[in-house]
């Protein structure tokens, strides 16, 4: 078991790089980074760790190499593993005032032209990578002009190369591209400041973390990944805090090293999707809890996918015997264009869970039911906004709604990013909203800016209030986040997304509650690992459904045409809707991320490019290729 002490009083820097000094100079012996390796020899683990000092030295040391092959402002792409290699290239790169593109090795499976479409945009001057990696790495960039580094090969010496540069950026210089997951449309590089990283470090702390509390953050999640980065990155080196990191292939081969993590760490927080905390309920044995004490987390964020109050309930039960303390679950929204965080439910508070009418919903009015209700849509609070200003908007009137209906859920605040890279007229649709507000009603404070007390003050408007339609406001600079939502009770509660809504017969269906529904019909049917969607008919828009088998399921031995009729039946009951086509595919056929989620804009287009085969009566079972393509059967 680890203590972790109380930590100094953080100063208030203007980037990462300069709080990385300030912690060599004044805590050089305090440990920074611990990277826990699970290779076959060592099933408990290797520890490798870096002290501050060590950190600020390997920083300045790679920086010095990147300055001799590049200047400032020149992309640097990160092709490197999991560990506390990849967190000095990035801090590197920062320090030598050039631009960070966090990706990830060529041999992520599934995302080798993913990989190439970043490079393609982002023309990085160099690529970062490992000695173990460099000869895959140079034949992956072959062809075009860009110079390859090995991290570890550059000495130490080489930090007193470092030439000098501005001790602290401009809040409109750019730290490093967030390539956005692609999840709903080509993936684009969100230009994120170092004013945006640090504001967004210190919101999140905030909103998980007691004043002058001790810290530890604990994670497994990929630090290419926009909430790896700023919860294992920037926010520890913001803080002062150790961050002990894993690789997220090894949770996924055994999730309890992760909560084994957490147990050593006292004053953990740490952050993961939805799928992983049903997956540790389920997979975790009896014995392997045995070993573990998790009284002394302070945060389990749960964030990056839809927030279901049932996976917190499966894990709060598997665990409360270990001392898992209800109130450390905190249901999180974010997204890669406002840096990740923007919404928390605190720690020492309880999460909220809504019962919504569904028939409401569908119609755009949050209304509560009965918990008990089967047709009732369950929906976990996001809490409240962390140090910015949220409202909701009718995205087609651009007016702010008040609470309890839904809409756009818009965002302004010191941490929301300068934009796309080389693309104006996104940036200009998505950061530079025009929202008209009503005229101030009662005293109160509007439900979505923070309480007193909850986080940093909301960032001033970016531009300037001009009087709207009927007496109200209209003001400038809101990002449009593309997602819906609405408040209760001062909570945020995110419904959807806008683009993936399925509008069949003039009601909305969200495909995310489609997909649970689906789900849970069938045992055969893969938990997480399916899409919902809409698709063009003779008579308008109806609805399919894509999802995998469970791994476990032999494929002749599913009665397909039994499994249609569950399923169809369960989501024609629950939600009024005829799914006009449903297809069963292999484990690994429906396209994710490269963050893990499911694509359901991808998986649209393969299904009406054919790639499923699909029958309109019959699942289309398929045994052969991950892609999904076969015969239906």
């Amino acid at each position: 078991m680890t203590d972790t002490p109380r930590l100094p009083p953080a100063p208030a820097c203007r980037s990462l790089p300069a709080y990385v000094r300030h912690w060599a100079a004044t805590t050089p012996d305090r440990r920074a980074f611990t990277f826990v390796d699970h290779p076959a020899a060592h099933p408990r683990g290797v520890h490798r760790t870096l002290t501050w000092r060590r950190l600020d030295l390997r920083v300045r040391a790679l920086a010095a190499r990147l300055a001799e092959e590049a200047g400032p402002g020149a992309r640097v792409a990160l092709l490197c593993p999991q560990g506390t290699r990849y967190v000095t290239a990035f801090l590197a790169a920062l320090a030598a005032r050039m631009v960070a593109v966090p990706l990830y090795p060529p041999g992520l499976p599934g995302h080798g032209d993913r990989l190439r479409a970043v490079l393609a945009d982002a023309c990085p001057a160099v690529v970062v990578t490992t000695s173990e990696l460099l000869g895959e790495v140079r034949e992956f960039c072959a062809g075009g002009a860009v110079r390859v580094v090995a991290a570890d090969l550059v000495p130490d010496a080489a930090a007193g190369d470092l030439p000098p540069l501005p001790e602290t950026p401009d809040d409109t210089d750019v730290a490093y591209l967030q390539y956005t997951s692609g999840s709903t449309r080509t993936p684009a590089g969100v230009e994120i400041t170092h004013a945006n990283v640090v504001a967004n470090a210190r919101q999140a702390l905030t909103a998980y973390v007691a004043e002058g509390a001790p810290v530890t953050c604990v994670g497994w999640l990929p630090l290419y990944h926009d909430m790896g980065l700023v919860l294992s990155v920037a926010a520890p080196v913001s803080r002062g805090a150790l961050s002990v990191l894993m690789d997220p292939v090894a949770f996924l081969h055994e999730p309890a090293r992760w909560l084994r993590l957490l147990s050593a760490h006292p004053h953990a927080v740490s952050a993961a999707p939805n799928f992983a905390y049903d997956y540790c309920a389920s997979a975790v044995t009896e014995g392997q809890k045995a070993e573990l004490r998790l009284d002394r987390i302070t945060a389990l964020i749960n964030g990056s996918e839809p927030v279901r109050p049932g996976t917190a309930d499966a894990f709060q039960a598997a665990f409360a015997a270990r001392g898992l303390v209800a109130r450390t679950h905190c249901p999180s929204y974010g997204l890669a264009e406002a840096t990740v965080f923007v919404s928390a439910a605190r720690p020492w508070e309880p999460l909220r869970r809504f019962a919504l009418d569904r028939d409401a919903l569908t119609a755009g009015k949050a209304l509560p039911a009965r918990p008990d209700d089967p047709t009732a849509v369950l929906l976990a609070g996001c809490g409240a906004p962390a140090g910015q200003q949220v409202r909701i908007a009718d995205p087609v009137s651009r007016t702010a709604l008040p609470e309890g209906e839904v809409g756009e859920i818009w965002v302004r605040g010191p941490n929301v990013g300068r934009g796309y890279r080389d693309q104006d007229g996104p940036t200009r649709r998505v950061f530079g909203a025009e929202l008209t507000e009503p005229p101030p009603g009662p005293p109160g404070r509007p439900p979505s800016d923070p309480p007193q007390g909850s986080g940093p003050s909301p960032a001033p408007a970016h531009t300037g209030t001009t009087p709207g339609p009927a007496g109200g406001r209209r003001s400038g600079g809101w990002l449009r986040t593309g997602d819906l939502g609405t408040f209760l009770d001062g909570q945020l509660i995110v419904t959807g997304r806008l683009k993936d809504l399925i509008v069949v017969d003039g009601r909305n269906h969200y495909p995310q509650d489609v997909e649970a529904t689906v789900q849970d019909a069938h045992p055969a049917v893969r938990r997480d690992r399916l899409a919902a969607f809409a698709v063009p008919g003779p008579e308008g828009e109806r609805a399919a459904v894509v999802a995998e088998h469970a791994r476990t399921a032999d494929p002749a031995g599913i009665d397909v045409p039994a499994l249609v009729r569950t399923v169809r039946a369960a989501v024609s009951a629950r939600h009024g809707l005829r799914l006009a086509d449903v297809v069963l595919v292999p484990p690994g056929a429906v396209p994710r991320t490269s963050s893990g989620k499911v694509s359901r804009t991808l998986a649209r287009e393969r299904y009406l490019a054919g790639a499923y085969a699909p029958g309109t009566e019959t699942v289309a079972v398929t045994t052969g290729t991950a892609t999904g393509t076969g015969a239906a059967g």
